[in-house]
């Protein structure tokens, strides 16, 4: 298996719920793709034992992280610390692309 690869390669979609694709995981780290169509969203959650990282590749999101809401858009990052709730909604007319990173990874 490489260690090399372009998010471009993993984008997809999905009718009614947000694509997931990993493109790494490891004992201490999880790296995916979280791709969202115009409307959709990842609903307000957290991890008890882990840190999450979002890094927008493409398009703009509402991002929530503990009490704070805020719009980003690509080379913007936006992170929660484990056990603080967060979430993710794409309000505008594009597909918004998500790099996401999860340590240590779930399960």
């Amino acid at each position: 298996m490489s260690s090399f690869t372009h998010y471009r390669d993993h984008i997809g979609s999905r009718e009614g719920k947000h694509y997931k694709a990993t493109l790494f995981q490891g004992e201490h780290l999880m790296i995916g793709l979280n791709c969202l169509e115009p409307g959709q969203s990842q609903a307000v959650h957290d991890h008890a034992d882990a840190d999450k990282v979002y890094t927008v590749m493409q398009g703009r999101g509402w991002f929530t992280v503990g009490e704070e809401m805020r719009e980003a858009g690509p080379g913007e990052v936006v992170w929660a610390r484990a056990g603080v709730p967060h979430g993710v909604e794409n309000r505008g007319d594009e597909r918004l692309v998500l790099l996401v990173s999860i340590a240590p990874p779930p399960g």
